[in-house]
């Protein structure tokens, strides 16, 4: 049974007179909160274009990225138990891209997600319903819609599968190269209408090039199925709100990336305790001013007996996005898992978003993010 997160919403008013401040400015928006009935289960699905996915996806960012995630082909084994472990539970949804994957290993998330699916030996029926975003990247030798399609073969190759679930832009070229972007917006209209893909979507859009090719892709009989956006409780600044209220308003389903912000979210690390690689840099200029956040998390996540993890990513589930947080191993996938069946209350929810507000720091938006 397919449940659509397209329900009307409302802006909430009622807080706590530890609240107060924070209401008498001038400059609070709330965040509209969806009325969702159901509370989902992994098994549940949600409609995303002309298909129906798991109210939670999982990412494969990491599988194969060296620098970032410390990737080793000696993970795949765990990787593979992972990927069975998720499906076994109804994730449907795995997003990826031609890109993941570092050095030699570039399109390594993509083989290696081809190769869980090929040996996956439980339900064929679940197995047939496993739904493949894969994300093409803008390079700038990609001049042609044929060049796009070309990827977009290649992809199918890596995979070795007939057809893609959802195929998309990864980043939009309007900031840099405008030029060349119509012809990425005519390759993804060729490799749909070639039947390479069910179904479109787009990443890193901003909300003035997110309708522009939301009508282009119309005019063509083309429809847009999906946007993903950084988006999470500390990426909620006026550009996602304006995306998700867009998103809403066109049927198009908001996909949440990074819904942990790289791991800053996740409860395991702090000032003094950071991850090893790039990412540390970055953790310990924002995690000190986070928090107001953090506390929040944990105070709701003791109340409920759930993990923070759970608490940030039902947050992005509550707001109608589909979120699609990374995994590497199985511990990881059963936490995240935690995360479907319940729902934060509407005092939960106003609690993290005041708390996010207060929080002085903020997650770095991607480069390729566009207006």
């Amino acid at each position: 049974m397919a449940f659509s997160m397209a329900t009307p919403a409302t802006h909430f008013s009622c807080c706590s007179s530890s609240n107060e401040t924070l209401l008498s400015s001038s400059t609070f928006k709330p965040l509209k909160i969806p009325r969702l009935g159901p509370t989902f289960w992994p098994w549940e699905k949600v409609k995303m274009g002309p298909l129906t996915v798991s109210p939670m996806g999982f990412g494969t960012w990491a599988w194969g990225n060296q620098l970032l995630w410390g990737y080793e082909e000696s993970m795949d084994v765990d990787l593979q138990r992972t990927f069975n472990l998720a499906v076994d539970n109804g994730i449907n949804l795995f997003d990826t891209a031609d890109s993941y994957g570092t050095g030699r290993l570039n399109g390594q998330s993509e083989k290696l997600l081809g190769k869980f699916i090929r040996q996956y030996k439980g339900n064929k029926r679940i197995k047939d319903n496993i739904v493949i975003a894969t994300k093409f990247a803008a390079y700038p030798w990609r001049l042609t819609p044929g060049q796009f399609v070309k990827a977009c073969k290649s992809s199918m190759e890596r995979m070795q599968i007939d057809q893609i679930g959802i195929g998309q832009l990864h980043w939009s070229t309007a900031n840099y190269a405008p030029l060349q972007e119509q012809a990425l917006w005519d390759g993804l209209v060729a490799m749909y209408d070639k039947g390479l893909v069910q179904a479109v979507g787009v990443s890193n859009y901003g909300p003035k090039q997110l309708v522009k090719i939301y009508e282009y892709l119309k005019a063509r009989g083309v429809p847009l199925c999906s946007a993903q956006v950084q988006f999470s409780l500390i990426s909620m600044g006026e550009n996602q709100r304006e995306i998700k209220t867009i998103c809403d308003s066109l049927g198009i389903r908001l996909i949440s990336y990074s819904p942990l912000g790289l791991g800053m979210l996740s409860g395991k690390y702090s000032p003094t305790k950071l991850p090893r690689g790039p990412r540390a840099i970055l953790f310990r200029q924002i995690l000190p001013g986070l928090e107001p956040l953090l506390r929040s998390l944990k105070e709701i996540a003791q109340k409920r007996s759930k993990t923070v993890p759970q608490v940030a990513i039902n947050w992005c589930i509550c707001m109608g996005t589909v979120p699609i947080p990374g995994v590497k191993t199985v511990k990881q996938a059963q936490e995240n898992l935690g995360s479907l069946g319940w729902r934060l209350s509407t005092g939960e929810l106003l609690q993290l978003e005041y708390a996010a507000r207060a929080s002085p720091r903020k997650m770095i938006q991607n480069v390729f993010q566009t207006r």
